[in-house]
C-alpha cells in the first residue's frame, strides 16, 4: 500500500510555501512552532507499524502551554525516511520502494535493524497530530536551531548593523527555510554584464537599467538537510535574477552535545547563546556583503567570464546541462530563457539559469538551481 499524507492537515513546513512575504513567513513559523515536538528515544521505544513509527514510553513534560506528550504514531515524510535509511544503513531507494510497494517489508526491515541495537538513541523531530508527522530522524547529537529563532536573531543582527534592507521573498520547504534579503541603498552599475540583456519577465533591457543590488540569502534546515548559512547574493534590478556567491558563504553545521532521553526542552540560557551567535554573524554578514566595494569586486570577477561569446548555443547548453545534471525540463527552460534574453554570451547562460530558478514552483529546486548559475557561466565560458 502506498504511503499517503493528508495535505490539508500538513504543517506548512511539510507542505511548502513559495515566495512568501516576511509577514506571512512569520505567521507560518509561529503556527508551526506550536505543533512541534522533539524527542530523544532509544531504538527500543520505536516500532514501525503500517509504515508509521509508533513511539512508546517517553515521559510527558509540563510546559507553559500545558502537558506535552510524545507517545503516539507518526507518519514519516520523505526526508524522515532518508534519515531512517541513513541511520539504519538501509539503501534509501529500497526503503522508498518498500513504502510504495510492500509496506509490510518496510516494517520488517526497520524493526529488524532497530532491534539489532535497542539502546541506540535517535532524535525524532515531529509535528503533533492523530497521527503525527515525523519530519526528521537524526543523531542525538544534532544541534537544534529552529527557523523562527534563527529569523528573529537575523533580524536583530540586521537592526544592530544599522543598514536598511528588505526581505524580498521567502520559501519554506520540507528541507529548509530560504529568505532573500536585499539592500535598498547599495547598488552598482554593471553595464558590461547587462549589455544586450532583455528581461524575460518585463521586456525591459539591461541597457535601460544597468544596475545590480547587494543582498544575501539566509538558509536553515530543521531536519538535517544542510547547515544554516548566510550567502552573499547580487540581484539584477531589471529582472530580479540573483547571483548567489556560494564560495563566500559562512554558517555553522548543526552539531552539538549528546542529548538525554525524553522530550527536548532547551533552557533560556542555551537559547540565548545560540541566538547571540547568529545575531553577531548576521551583523558581520551585513557589514561584509552590503558593501559597494564588495559588490564591485565580485562584479569584476563575474564580468571576466560573462562576456565570452557563445557561438554554438545548443551544444553549449547540452554541455552545461550534462555537467550540472539538469533535468530535461530545466535544460529546456534554461535554453528558452537564454534565447529570450537575447544575450549570446556566457553571462547570458548565467542569466537564463537564474531566470529559470525564479519560475520553479519547488523552493528547494529553485534555490539549488540559482546556486549553480555562476558554475554554468564558467562552463559556458570555457566551452
Amino acid at each position: 500500500m502506498a504511503h499517503e499524507t493528508n495535505p490539508i492537515t500538513m504543517p506548512a513546513a511539510v507542505k511548502g510555501t513559495r515566495n512568501a512575504s516576511f509577514e506571512d513567513l512569520t505567521q507560518i513559523l509561529e503556527r508551526d512552532q506550536d505543533a512541534k515536538v522533539d524527542l530523544v528515544a532509544p531504538a527500543s521505544a520505536v516500532t514501525a507499524v503500517g509504515g508509521s513509527l509508533t513511539v512508546t514510553g517517553v515521559d510527558p513534560v509540563l510546559t507553559p502551554c500545558g502537558v506535552t506528550r510524545a507517545d503516539g504514531a507518526y507518519r514519516p515524510t520523505a526526508v524522515a525516511d532518508e534519515g531512517i535509511a541513513e541511520k539504519l544503513k538501509i539503501p534509501t531507494a529500497y526503503l522508498r520502494r518498500m513504502r510504495t510497494e510492500a509496506v509490510d517489508l518496510y516494517d520488517l526491515n526497520v524493526n529488524g535493524w532497530l532491534q539489532k541495537d535497542p539502546t541506540r538513541r535517535f532524535l525524532l523531530r515531529a509535528f503533533k497530530g492523530e497521527p503525527g508527522v515525523l519530519r526528521a530522524w537524526l543523531s542525538d547529537g544534532y544541534k537544534i536551531i529552529d527557523h523562527l529563532d534563527m529569523l528573529t536573531a537575523v533580524l536583530s543582527g540586521i537592526r544592530e548593523s544599522g543598514h536598511p534592507v528588505k526581505i524580498t521573498g521567502a520559501d519554506l520547504t520540507e528541507r529548509r527555510m530560504i529568505v532573500r534579503v536585499e539592500s535598498e541603498h547599495v547598488a552598482a552599475l554593471a553595464p558590461e554584464l547587462l549589455r544586450g540583456y532583455r528581461s524575460p519577465f518585463t521586456g525591459q533591457t539591461g541597457d535601460q537599467l544597468p544596475l545590480v543590488s547587494a543582498g544575501f540569502v539566509l538558509t536553515n534546515s530543521e531536519v538535517g538537510s544542510s547547515r544554516y548559512a548566510i550567502t552573499p547574493r547580487i540581484v539584477v534590478q531589471v529582472c530580479g535574477n540573483g547571483m548567489t556567491i556560494t564560495k563566500d558563504a559562512f554558517g555553522k553545521v548543526h552539531l552539538g552535545a549528546r542529548m538525554t532521553e525524553g522530550i527536548v526542552e532547551f533552557s533560556q540560557d542555551t537559547q540565548e547563546k545560540n541566538l547571540a551567535l547568529i545575531t553577531a554573524q548576521t551583523r558581520d554578514a551585513v557589514a561584509t556583503f552590503m558593501n559597494r566595494d564588495y559588490v564591485e569586486r565580485k562584479l569584476a570577477d563575474i564580468q571576466r567570464e560573462a562576456g565570452r561569446e557563445i557561438t554554438s548555443p545548443a551544444e553549449t547548453m547540452e554541455l552545461v546541462a550534462k555537467q550540472l545534471r539538469f533535468s530535461d525540463s530545466v535544460r529546456d527552460s534554461v535554453f528558452s530563457h537564454f534565447i529570450r534574453g537575447g544575450q549570446t554570451t556566457a553571462g547570458g547562460i548565467m542569466q537564463a539559469v537564474t531566470a529559470t530558478a525564479q519560475t520553479l514552483e519547488d523552493g528547494d529546486a529553485a534555490y539549488e538551481l540559482e546556486t549553480q548559475a555562476l558554475s554554468a557561466m564558467a562552463i559556458a565560458a570555457a566551452a
